[in-house]
């Protein structure tokens, strides 16, 4: 597969060592991978295209949430899937989750209870790749 077929997938994340991990599996897989680690510029960043988002929910400044309502809104970005990666766990999870989903996001995962790989099969399923 040549670089111009490759799916891009953002990461907006704030933990530089998840950034790492998830990027080096994602290219591994065959994605072009860009990261945003810093909350602020992530509408600008993904203004500059994407195929699909994985987003954190507890990042400083700007939540996830936030960066989910705001892609929603803007009609160039709206149809752009996003995945809900966190690590919100505990009695909120539900409530979250149901947030994430009614905000427009395509799946909720809490990073504790999926590997990579887990994160990889949702991406393909999301994008429909084989």
């Amino acid at each position: 597969m040549n670089e111009a077929d490759k799916k891009t997938v953002l990461i907006i994340e704030d933990d530089e060592m998840l950034v790492d991990m998830y990027k080096q599996k994602l290219k591994k897989e065959g994605f072009r991978v860009l990261t945003v680690t810093d909350p602020k510029i992530a509408i600008q960043r993904i203004k500059q295209g994407t195929d699909l988002i994985l987003l954190d929910i507890l990042m400083p400044n700007i939540n996830g949430f936030e960066i989910l309502k705001r892609i929603k809104k803007d009609s160039k970005l709206k149809s752009i899937p996003v995945i809900v990666l966190t690590n919100i766990g505990s009695e909120s999870v539900n409530t979250d989750e149901k947030l994430a989903l009614s905000l427009g996001a395509e799946s909720y995962m809490i990073k504790s209870l999926n590997t990579p790989s887990d994160v990889v099969k949702k991406i393909r399923e999301v994008l429909e790749i084989k």
